[in-house]
């Protein structure tokens, strides 16, 4: 019977110091059982994405060894970079993959932030699925005010104190720690240097102000371009194409257009092949019909030892 594949995709806030990074990666690569899928690093945001996968014991494991050396090896009160960010080790969400459940998911993160918060001695809050109270189920309002509106509030204000780990905090920060489904890190650059341009789009197409459902989005200053970076929640609901073009037309309104976009860490394969479709107008398209997944088709269908 096949073992339960959980998917874990740690962001710490290192994207500068391949040195940090590299000993990050191999804390986690040096679990049994946990395979590292990739690993990606941005100095601008000045963060890093790590996506591994393994048994439940195996991605808890391989989650706390890498908080620990993240938490050796970076200081939050030295920290900069564009990205909003919470702790050395900003967040930890558990996707499952295949003969796992959210259930079961959720039961990891919560036996993560307590081994956290005792271990290693990191105020944890649950966020997504995990959540024990709605004001934390959105990580954007776990994370409001940063590292540095917590370092003022927590052990003075009630409302932030952790699920897990103490009330008080080192210069690692705090962590958030989660159960979602997969998420696609999206971000497209403008035509534009103006900050404030990718703002207004980005409110436009985020859903806490009016937009898609499913999109989350920041504006963004990345390398002197003006970026939207966006977390998108469930892309079947909202597609990648329904996303970009709204970009376009928000975009259009101050005259500048999108130059290019990027996906940070792995993305499903049906969210591009949903794009193909749309941009191709494949109407008529079986997802049958694309080479490699028919050829694991048969070639699973074969019987053994042909």
């Amino acid at each position: 019977m096949p073992q339960p594949l959980i998917e874990c995709v740690p962001n710490f806030s290192e994207g500068r110091r391949v040195e940090v990074v590299d000993q990050i990666v191999a804390a986690i690569r040096a679990v049994p059982g946990v395979l590292v899928l990739d690993v990606e690093s941005d100095a601008d945001h000045n963060r890093s994405v790590v996506t591994f996968v393994g048994s439940p014991s195996a991605v808890v494991d391989g989650a706390l060894a890498g908080m620990g050396v993240a938490q050796q090896l970076i200081n939050l009160d030295e920290h900069q970079g564009a990205h909003p960010r919470l702790g050395a080790t900003d967040v930890v969400p558990f996707i499952p993959i295949r003969d796992a459940t959210m259930a079961d998911c959720v039961a990891l993160a919560r036996q993560l932030g307590q081994r956290a918060g005792e271990e290693l001695g990191i105020p944890v809050y649950l966020y997504e699925e995990a959540a024990t109270r709605p004001a934390r189920r959105n990580l954007a309002d776990v994370r409001r005010g940063e590292y540095e509106g917590l370092k003022q509030a927590l052990g003075k204000d009630a409302a932030r104190d952790p699920d897990f780990g103490p009330t008080t905090l080192t210069p690692a920060g705090a962590t958030a720690i989660g159960a979602r489904a997969p998420l696609i890190a999206y971000n497209v650059y403008l035509s534009t240097g103006d900050v404030d341009v990718a703002k207004k789009v980005a409110k436009a197409i985020r859903h806490s102000s009016g937009g898609l459902r499913f999109a989350k989005a920041l504006g963004l200053l990345v390398d002197g371009r003006a970026q939207v970076s966006i977390n998108m929640t469930d892309f079947r609901s909202t597609p990648l194409h329904r996303v970009f073009e709204l970009i376009r037309v928000e975009a259009a309104r101050y005259g500048v257009l999108p130059t290019e976009s990027e996906i940070v860490g792995l993305v499903p394969e049906d969210a591009l092949l949903d794009v193909a479709e749309h941009y191709l107008q494949l109407n008529r398209f079986k997802r049958a019909q694309v080479l490699e997944r028919r050829l694991a088709e048969a070639e699973a269908e074969a019987p053994s030892g042909a």
